[in-house]
């Protein structure tokens, strides 16, 4: 491997790009590819910088989706190194975004490296889309750039999605698929008054809590291929009612669905409005659901695409990744749309901890099966 991705990794950690900050990371990035031939452009919406690389024209046409922006530190003082440092400890890399997933954008510039290194100029494109808003509400990244890139006549034949996947080693896990994400806050408005005189007050926990065993009693549907069942999740109820003898005037709730393939986003946010409605004229209260679908399933197929990483997975591990779709949502619930995905990454065990951090020896390893992807998708053996 020429190319040592550790450098760069550290040189992307040291950038405090907490969403949606980019603190000059896609700037050092930039630095990193066109040196390697790579047409480097900037997008920016709305707060969030993004950036398209491109090598190369034509098909096959691979895509890697990643994000330089990491998610806040937490207690500083928790941390037992500097978390923007990129300091090298007991054979780790540590600092926020390690794992997620900045060394995973640095094994992949140096997979590319090698195999062009080898290779020359692929008979074909290979480009990057980083964006700086994966971990926040992934309205001015991903989502808004590849309409763009769309618009202006770029087309993607294989997405990567460099997300850490891994569970307890390198190679395990290969995502082929995620579920979609529906977050709901619940408001029912009520009468506030005295316990003593019901009849004067309109109690809101009553129909709320008919409104969540009304939804949570629904069984969403039995699995779909690759995926488990879907469920629904109440996270908090809250009144705010100290008082033993006041009824409440308002009572609220938050709840999560992940969901398969066997559901769209806006029908569950169809059906938990319509529950909100016939419970609202059951009871007198007034129901309001505020509904945010962050991101539909992606599923891909067992195949040639999934077949193909997972040959190059197990050529450097000697053993094969399981596909699995479990986890949380990802970019690539936008790129499927575009072209079909998987996704492959370091070790996930301490994304979004204290103290954050990466094997050296995996990021090199990654490295290596990122360039032979590259190797089987361009020159496949015949």
């Amino acid at each position: 491997m020429t190319f040592d991705p550790i450098p760069l990794a550290q040189n992307l950690i040291r950038r405090r790009s907490v969403t949606p900050a980019d603190d000059g990371a896609l700037d050092v990035l930039s630095a990193a590819l066109e040196p390697l031939g790579f047409v480097c452009r900037r997008h920016r919406f709305g707060e969030v910088d993004n950036l398209h690389a491109q090598l190369g024209a034509g098909a096959p046409h691979l895509v890697y989706c990643g994000h330089t922006d990491v998610v806040p530190i937490g207690d500083a003082k928790a941390w037992s190194v500097d978390p923007f440092g990129g300091d090298l400890r007991d054979g780790f890399l540590w600092g926020r975004g390690a794992a997620d997933m900045k060394a995973g954008i640095a094994a992949f510039v140096a997979g590319v490296a090698d195999h062009l290194t080898r290779r020359g100029d692929p008979p074909g494109a290979i480009s990057l889309i980083i964006t700086g808003d994966e971990e926040g509400p992934a309205v001015h990244g991903i989502k808004a750039l590849l309409p763009a890139l769309a618009e202006a006549g770029v087309r993607f034949t294989h997405g990567l999605g460099g997300e850490p996947t891994s569970a307890r080693r390198l190679g395990d896990v290969v995502k082929n698929g995620r579920r979609g994400s529906l977050n709901a806050v619940i408001e029912v408005r009520g009468r506030q008054g005295h316990v003593a005189y019901p009849a004067e007050a309109l109690n809101p926990i009553t129909p709320l809590l008919q409104l969540l065993t009304t939804l949570k009693s629904r069984r969403l549907d039995n699995g779909a291929p690759g995926f488990p069942p879907s469920n629904l999740e109440v996270t908090t109820m809250d009144v705010g009612n100290g008082p033993h003898n006041v009824i409440p005037a308002l009572a609220t709730a938050k709840l999560n669905i992940r969901f398969n393939t066997a559901h769209r986003g806006a029908d569950l946010a169809a059906w938990i409005e319509a529950e909100c409605a016939r419970t609202a004229e059951t009871s007198g209260a007034a129901i309001a659901a505020k509904i945010a679908v962050t991101g539909d399933p992606f599923f891909t197929p067992t195949g040639a695409w999934t077949d193909l990483v997972a040959a190059a997975v197990a050529a450097e591990t000697g053993a094969s990744p399981a596909l699995t779709t479990d986890g949380g949502t990802s970019d690539c619930r936008f790129l499927k749309d575009y072209a079909p995905c998987v996704e492959f990454g370091l070790v996930n065990a301490t994304i979004h901890q204290v103290d954050e951090r990466a094997a050296v020896d995996d990021i090199g390893a990654l490295a290596r099966i990122y360039a032979n992807v590259l190797d089987r998708l361009f020159y496949p053996t015949r």
